[in-house]
């Protein structure tokens, strides 16, 4: 058996969460792989709407596994917030939430730390969401991380030193701060996290495969948001890409099965960062209204803007995607005409790979396409569609060169429509 992967190909906020909770019925064992609580996947059904942070999309789909593997860095406190309240509304997770040994705690510390850095930054911000996600990362690649199997062995003295580590550099940075209440419910939040299954994950998921258990292993963030491949540096601290299952499950490439690349029928970012096709006009300001575009985990107003063909060919390279995913159809309904950005301009030449830099002085080179200007919401099959969105499907799957599987027409479970396209 195979693991199958589940990642976003933008700058996150595809609605991956809706997705793999529509996918679950099909397999046994949800995992999340990379990421923390600054990525929230929202996912709608029954009128109720939730929020997943550190939790695998899974979660409410039956009797499923699920997985938060060693490529997460969990925050205790955070973690207990989200399985409470997710206990509350009738999901009790303790029976069917797994937890790796070796993914990487993220410290009080650490949120301070993700202050202190972005304050000195001024004017260069990257814009991180102060959860404390990069200083852990950048403690895991140090070899100075605490981790959530370190609860079971001298937890005290690994916390000791990893604290007082961090003071020191606070305390250079002339950083005021006082976490004297945040520590004592995170220390408290570590007594919660007891409670649940704490494993050598790795072992596991290999096991489950050789029982031809199926696995669906579900990113955070997005390809352009990948420390190696994304828009650097302005970027998240982990590998958000297709590669980063198998470092962050413990799984060989050999592993990998179906890839399935989510991404917008348009284009969204968060925080800083060069955005080629962002609007800052009324249909930019349109996008954003029509799509609810604030983040879920921040609430901040997301940049929209046009499709990036080049970005997103470059993003179905890396990844080996397999089938694609197209989310919030439904908010280009009203356009008259659509654009699709499919190549850079740049230094006067025209680019059609993504280029090692993207800054302000690219460029982007549209084709336009008529609007079909249809209310999709409420369309159950393929066969409901309008001639024109057809042939922007069409000439997005020419572009990409991999079939459109699954459309998303609204925000609901409901609101998913499988294509019966040949490949």
């Amino acid at each position: 058996m195979k693991v199958d992967v589940l990642l976003g190909l933008q700058w996150g906020d595809e609605g991956k969460g809706k997705i793999v909770d529509v996918l679950t019925p099909e397999y046994d064992v949800i995992t999340r792989f990379q990421g923390g609580p600054n990525a929230g996947h929202t996912l709608e059904f029954n009128d109720q709407k939730y929020i997943l942070r550190s939790i695998p999309s899974g979660i409410f789909q039956g009797e499923k596994i699920n997985i938060i593997g060693n490529g997460v860095v969990l925050d205790p406190l955070l973690f207990k917030q989200e399985a409470e309240a997710l206990a509350t509304s009738g999901h009790d997770l303790t029976e069917r939430l797994y937890i790796s040994k070796k993914a990487h705690l993220i410290l009080p510390t650490h949120r301070v730390l993700d202050a202190a850095y972005e304050a000195a930054k001024g004017d260069g911000k990257i814009g991180t969401t102060g959860k404390g996600i990069g200083p852990a990362y950048t403690d895991k690649i140090s070899r100075n991380g605490v981790r959530v199997g370190d609860l079971l062995h001298n937890f005290e003295a690994k916390y000791a030193a990893a604290k007082a580590r961090h003071e020191a550099i606070l305390q250079s940075l002339n950083y005021t701060y006082d976490i004297t209440g945040l520590e004592a419910e995170w220390l408290e939040a570590l007594e919660y996290l007891k409670r649940f299954n704490l494993i050598d994950s790795e072992h596991v998921i290999n096991e489950y495969l050789k029982e031809e258990k199926s696995v669906l292993a579900e990113g955070a963030q997005g390809t352009l948001l990948d420390i190696d491949f994304g828009s650097y540096p302005f970027v998240t601290s982990s590998n958000t890409v297709c590669a980063g299952c198998c470092t962050g499950l413990g799984v060989s490439p050999r592993s990998i099965g179906d890839m399935y690349g989510i991404f917008k029928a348009y284009c969204t970012r968060v925080g800083s960062g060069p955005f080629p096709t962002e609007l800052f006009d009324e249909t930019g300001d349109e996008l954003c209204r029509i799509g609810h575009e604030y983040g879920s985990v921040t609430g901040r107003k997301r940049r929209c803007g046009w499709i990036d063909l080049v970005a997103l060919k470059y993003a179905v390279m890396i990844n080996g995607v397999t089938q694609l995913i197209m989310m919030k159809s439904d908010v280009l309904d009203g356009f008259d005409t659509i654009k699709a950005c499919v190549a850079y301009r740049m230094d006067g030449q025209e680019l059609t790979q993504f280029p090692y830099e993207i800054n302000d002085t690219i460029e982007p080179v549209y084709v336009e396409l008529p609007g079909w200007k249809t209310d999709m919401t409420h369309m159950q099959s393929e066969d409901e569609f309008p001639e024109e969105f057809n042939a922007y499907l069409a000439f997005l799957e020419e572009e990409l060169e991999v079939p459109i599987k699954i459309v998303s027409v609204g925000p609901d479970r409901a609101q998913t429509i499988v294509r019966y396209t040949e490949d």
